[in-house]
């Protein structure tokens, strides 16, 4: 009776060793199949994975071959339940990066927030009740977002409605307070524009939205997975806002990183979001830089690849409001200030910062506390990226991934390809190194002029060139193999 127990008792042992190592052959070939997948290790390492996880499971079935030797049995077992465990969580980590990384790259579209606008004491409560006003729009600005707006309002109200134009926002916005027409079909990105036009601060107050439309349109974009020649430039898009990413809006931040893969060289180049310049589609007509990200991103590229002489090959949208959940799974980062000052009820001192989200969003938000403005405010959104980049190089990337994901998630959006990006990180992994990030912004003197988007005189930065060419030369340099520096 005894050894019959023996027998059963070893039987079932040996069924729950074989399940066992069953499942961690099903478990390793799922993490072989997901690194895979997701293309970040070279083929060498990518088979050394491979060939360990399959030295492991001989070697705990070897332990596991006689249920008899109850103490190598067991320690065999044990480990091959660790093992698949810990393959289960690397499966699903593998997996999260693998969705993360695909929602933030392949950006195709990008879109426009159209509102229908009425005074604040209008009695029209829908579209229908505003269906015979005269409709202010603007005449060029943005017209292909504002017919496809109209196309839906139409095709809603089975009617056609009556349009008047307007050369410019604050023009239609009168035109609404007086009278002129009864409700105005814009993108919502120019009501910041108008309540930042002296004489309209309360507009935002002195009107009510009727209705809203969403319009989604391509984005212009290069899906090769291949480098060009080693060396590439990133328009990277710094906004301040909530909502959807995509969205169509203003841009404070316009930094250029130009990236030499071959050297490990970053050169980036600041503009202040007030500078001077023609836009792509402004028939050398002058406006803010800010202002191109109001008729999509692609204008904005375009706009700065105009100004340096160089092409830009994909951008990189950043919310700096989400921006802060990143750093904060990173573990803070630390900063290099240019001055001493006060924002946000922090204190930040000349050198060295180490900062979390919060901090950080201060420091890259503030400006009214330098005596140059916007310009100090872009090198501290340069010093913010910088600190990112470099703490990214560090074993922080693995702690709190999943809030690490998260911010990722919600903050970042890009048209560089998939494949682009995982076969940058397995080169990184692959070769090593780190990266040298230097910086330089550009300069101008502040003045008054009227836009291509606002006829009425703006705040503006006049540039200094000097200080552009010397930006070429810098990005130039970068391109030919020298050292990024500022």
């Amino acid at each position: 009776m005894r050894k019959q127990a023996e027998r059963r008792e070893n039987t079932g042992l040996r069924i729950a060793g074989w399940i066992v190592s069953i499942a961690q052959i099903v478990m390793s070939v799922l993490t072989v199949v997901m690194i895979w997948r997701l293309n970040v290790l070279s083929n060498l390492l990518l088979a050394a994975v491979g060939v360990i996880l399959a030295v492991l499971i001989v070697v705990f079935r070897l332990l596991m071959g006689d249920a008899r030797k109850k103490p190598r049995f067991f320690a065999g077992f044990v480990l091959a339940i660790l093992v698949s465990a810990v393959l289960c969580a690397a499966g699903i980590t593998l997996s999260r990066v693998n969705d993360t990384l695909r929602g933030v790259t392949d950006a195709e579209y990008e879109t426009t927030e159209m509102g229908v606008y009425v005074l604040a004491d209008d009695p029209a409560q829908t579209i229908t009740d505003a269906a015979g006003y005269e409709f202010g729009i603007l005449s060029t600005q943005g017209r292909e977002d504002t017919d496809s707006a109209i196309s839906q309002i139409n095709e809603n109200l089975g009617s056609d409605i009556v349009t008047k134009e307007y050369a410019d926002a604050v023009t239609m916005a009168q035109g609404l307070l007086d009278g002129d027409c009864g409700a105005v079909l814009m993108n919502k990105g120019f009501l910041d524009m108008i309540t930042e036009t002296e004489g309209y601060e309360s507009f935002a107050d002195q009107i009510r939205e009727l209705n809203s439309y969403s319009l989604k349109s391509a984005i212009e974009n290069d899906d090769s997975d291949e480098l060009p020649e080693g060396v590439f430039t990133v328009y990277i898009s710094g906004i301040d806002v909530s909502g959807d990413i995509s969205a169509k809006s203003r841009s404070d931040v316009n930094i250029l990183a130009v990236v030499n893969t071959n050297t490990h060289q970053v050169q980036l180049i600041n503009t202040p979001r007030d500078y001077y310049v023609p836009l792509s589609i402004s028939d050398g007509m002058k406006d803010k830089l800010t202002h191109a990200g109001i008729y999509g991103v692609n204008v904005s590229k375009d706009t700065l690849g105009m100004l340096y002489g160089i092409e830009i090959n994909y951008f990189f949208r950043i919310n700096f409001s989400g921006f802060q959940e990143l750093i904060d799974a990173l573990g803070g980062i630390t900063v290099n200030s240019d001055v001493e000052f006060d924002a946000g009820g922090y204190h930040f001192n000349q050198g060295a910062n180490t900062l979390n989200g919060e901090q950080a969003l201060a420091f890259s938000r503030e400006r009214k506390s330098f005596a140059d403005g916007d310009r100090q405010r872009g090198r501290n959104q340069m010093a913010v990226i910088t600190g990112v980049i470099q703490k990214m190089q560090s074993p922080a990337i693995l702690q709190n991934f999943s809030q690490l994901m998260d911010g990722i998630e919600g903050s970042f959006e890009s048209d560089i390809s998939y494949g682009l990006l995982t076969g940058m990180v397995k080169d990184q992994l692959s070769g090593g190194g780190a990266w040298n990030v230097a910086s330089y912004s550009v300069d101008g003197s502040g003045t008054t002029a009227s836009t291509y988007s606002m006829s009425q005189p703006l705040y503006v930065m006049e540039p200094d060139m000097s200080t552009v060419e010397h930006a070429k030369e810098l990005i130039q340099n970068v391109v030919n193999g020298g050292t990024a520096s500022e």
